[in-house]
């Protein structure tokens, strides 16, 4: 039976749905504006959208009300996260909204909404997202590289879409209908929206294309990922698909900031370390350089393990 996971952990939350101990979907979530927050803001730029929230956030707003003016206030509701990029990050969506002021789902109410059970698990508690297969979903994320019965994928992050590309021996039929099924899991485990490029073998004839697209339907409808739109797959084996975004896929968040992503990785690691726990610890300089910027976690580390780590640069 098919069951959500969920971690408080230090620098974000993570939470996965495990079913058989297989791992179907991972999720992580960090501090900032979440989609479906409504807030107070003020106008900053008509052209733009551009508005500043009550907790000094960024969003663009559109429509932008008729005969606002700039530093006029209009309530919003953020309808897409802020999207982190390497060297930069889009600014959160929203649209003008006459709701009351509230907080978005975190990620604790997203996975409690869908009904399946939840189990809240402890540092001194047995790793059950380790055992799921959490570390390898997480490097999956971060090299791209996706293994599956009959070849491999290789997954890439791009600002305007997420490609997948087919590799694998022929007969090319059944591998593409393998590698189909392979992208709708991963689709799934790893929350991919937005725009999603997918080239697969080329095929001769429809009918083999058809049942390309048909198992590539089947995994998504499985993995609950609809509504999308696609397009057929093509005479030279790519097809489109189009999902609704809403907030950062687990590549695109672990991939913005590598060095925080490997950071608060470990700091999961030393949280589950027994007594006397960790006194010293080294790291690269990029992950000093985060721990800089948020000394609270090594505080948060400290107060939950009894133990003050020394985090040397290797």
């Amino acid at each position: 039976m098919a069951e959500w996971l969920y971690e408080a952990g230090i620098g974000e939350n993570r939470a996965a749905l495990v079913a058989d101990d297989r791992l179907l979907q991972a999720r992580i979530e960090l501090p900032g504006l979440r989609a479906g927050t409504v807030a107070r803001a003020r106008l900053r730029d008509r052209g733009t959208g551009l508005v500043e929230l009550e907790g000094g956030e960024e969003a663009l707003v559109a429509p932008v009300p008729a005969g606002l003016p700039e530093g006029g206030a209009l309530t919003v509701e953020i309808v897409r996260e802020a999207m982190p990029e390497r060297g930069r990050a889009k600014r959160a969506r929203a649209v003008p909204s006459d709701a009351a002021p509230a907080p978005g789902p975190d990620l604790l109410a997203r996975i409690a909404a869908t009904g399946l059970s939840v189990r809240t698990l402890r540092p001194h508690e047995p790793d059950l997202l380790e055992q799921a297969g959490w570390g390898e979903v997480l490097e999956e994320a971060t090299d791209g590289e996706i293994v599956f019965g009959r070849g491999a994928l290789r997954m890439s992050v791009t600002p305007a879409m997420t490609l997948f590309d087919v590799d694998g021996a022929a007969p090319l039929e059944p591998l593409a209908v393998a590698a189909a099924t392979a992208v709708g899991a991963a689709i799934v485990r790893h929350d991919v929206t937005g725009s999603i490029g997918i080239d697969f073998p080329t095929l001769e004839g429809r009918a083999p294309r058809q049942a390309v697209a048909a198992a590539l339907d089947a995994a998504l409808a499985a993995g609950g990922a609809g509504p999308f739109e696609r397009t057929a797959v093509n005479g030279f084996g790519f097809l489109q698909l189009i999902r609704r975004r809403t907030r950062p896929s687990l590549p695109e968040l672990l991939l913005a900031d590598p060095a925080a992503a490997a950071l608060r990785a470990l700091l999961r690691r030393l949280e589950r370390v027994p007594p006397p726990g960790t006194p010293r610890q080294p790291v690269t300089r990029a992950m000093a350089a985060t721990l800089a910027r948020h000394p609270e976690w090594s505080e948060e580390l400290a107060r939950r393990t009894g133990v003050v780590t020394r985090f040397e640069t290797d």
